[in-house]
């Protein structure tokens, strides 16, 4: 994660403010967990497949 965080937002651009930067952090952190889909986990995202395993564990 902080690898891929580092080259797709931090270090993009010069921060104003660490307030500037924790707001843009927060919103990568929701596109990374709910929308950014992985190959490792068959093309969903986190929340997506961290659902899928959790019926598939009840059922």
């Amino acid at each position: 994660f902080f690898g891929l965080m580092k080259s797709e937002l931090l270090y993009l651009q010069e921060w104003d403010s660490i307030e500037q930067f924790a707001k843009e952090l927060v919103k990568y952190i929701r596109y990374y967990n709910n929308d950014r889909i992985k190959l490792r986990l068959n093309g969903k995202s986190p929340v997506q497949y961290r659902a899928l395993f959790q019926s598939e564990r009840v059922s």
